[in-house]
């Protein structure tokens, strides 16, 4: 295995000796570039000698021009660890001002970042908005610890241990070389929220990122399913890989997923979709006058519901159910009702596992009386979950 080591300038860089000796004994071949900042925090000469290849910080140097592409081809792994707040924001923005962003940007391996910062720092909107970028761009994210910051709190921010980041790497490279399950099979993926308008500045909605069927539909692409992603209003840039349709109605998300439904073998409803629409929608905005104002709603097709019934012996269709209050039985309740071969529930009572979070927590259920309970995990995380989930229902039939 073939390891590009970067690392950036953050007081985590001590750590990187132990890092780099971890490999070097798994009979890794490790190559390290650092930042010129790194290089305050642990010396090239400690990291060179212990992975017997010379330390590049510069694209260029004495003995020449250091070929950034030759780097990027030559690895099959470049792990960013520490990768500090200004590293994510160079790398997410394509900003190529050093030897590592250079050669990350010529990479064609596989990325692991392991951030490293503190706490205000790792939960600023921007560094969060800079994560989620690079991870639509399939980049990898090594959870952050918690714990002890260099700046005396605690909380979330410090790099993974050393040896967590070696078997997160190992883990990812096992499974990649394994077969793809879902290889020939064809996916349809719902996700966001639906937007019905009152008039043409006023709409009825949900507060849905769409983050958790964006992640489901990029797990599903990595085990060899072709999918189509119906993606309601969303900032999220999904991969290329996908086939993504973007609407904007409950009405306009049924026709796209009605179009290609027939040659699904397996259908993930995720989407928040909006109950009701509007009645009446004015062509013009609604001006304020005072009185108070009523708005006639009428329902709007239920797409798994209507699905379902056209659906074939071949198909997998999977729900999810935000609820509450009795949040099993209503879940089954919406199971049965739509013929879902299962449901995934998750409830509003748990701490940052609904709209918006990067995180959450789910129950998986099935008509057989099937019931797998996780604990609060990452939305990528919960996303392979329920892929495993789906790939192995996927096998019988």
């Amino acid at each position: 295995m073939r390891i590009l080591l970067g690392i950036s300038g953050s007081i985590a860089a001590y750590k990187t000796a132990h890092l780099t000796r971890l490999w070097v004994k798994e009979s890794a071949e490790v190559k390290v570039l650092m930042t010129p900042a790194a290089t305050g925090f642990i010396s090239p000469l400690t990291l060179s000698t212990l992975s017997k290849h010379p330390v590049i910080s510069d694209v260029q140097s004495e003995t020449g021009w250091n070929n950034h592409v030759e780097l990027g081809l030559w690895a099959d792994a470049l792990v960013i660890a520490p990768a500090t707040a200004n590293t994510l924001a160079k790398l997410a923005n394509g900003i190529c001002d050093n030897i590592l962003s250079a050669v990350y940007l010529s990479a064609r391996c596989q990325v692991f970042v392991a951030p490293a910062m503190d706490l205000d720092m790792w939960r600023h909107p921007s560094t969060q908005h800079n994560v989620q970028r690079l991870q639509q761009f399939g980049v990898h994210v090594i959870p952050v610890g918690v714990g002890e910051l260099a700046s005396g709190l605690v909380g979330e921010g410090r790099m993974a241990e050393p040896e967590e980041i070696v078997e997160f790497v190992r883990q990812w490279l096992v499974t990649s070389s394994a077969p793809l399950l879902l290889a020939g099979k064809k996916a349809l993926v719902t996700a966001g929220p639906t937007q019905e308008p009152i008039d043409p500045v006023r709409f009825i909605g949900n507060n849905s990122s769409g983050k958790m069927g964006v992640a489901l539909a990029e797990e599903l692409a990595k085990q060899g399913a072709q999918v189509t992603l119906v993606l309601g209003p969303s900032a999220l840039e999904p991969s290329k890989a996908l086939q993504t349709v973007r609407v904007q109605t409950a009405a306009e998300m049924y026709e796209a997923c009605q179009a290609v439904f027939e040659q699904m073998d397996i259908a993930v409803f995720a989407a928040a979709v909006a109950d009701y629409r509007p009645k009446n929608v004015s062509s013009q905005k609604i001006k304020k006058t005072g009185a108070d104002m009523q708005v006639d709603l009428v329902p709007n097709v239920d797409i798994a519901a209507t699905l379902g019934q056209q659906k074939k012996a071949h198909q997998l269709m999977v729900g999810f159910a935000l609820e509450t209050n009795e949040e099993e039985s209503n879940a089954l309740g919406k199971l049965h009702r739509k013929g879902f071969d299962f449901i995934v529930l998750n409830s509003t009572r748990d701490e940052k596992a609904t709209f918006g979070f990067d995180t959450n927590k789910i129950t998986i259920l099935d008509p057989n009386g099937l019931k797998k309970a996780y604990p609060l995990k990452s939305k990528q995380e919960v996303a392979a979950d329920i892929v495993q989930e789906i790939c192995s229902r996927s096998a019988n039939r």
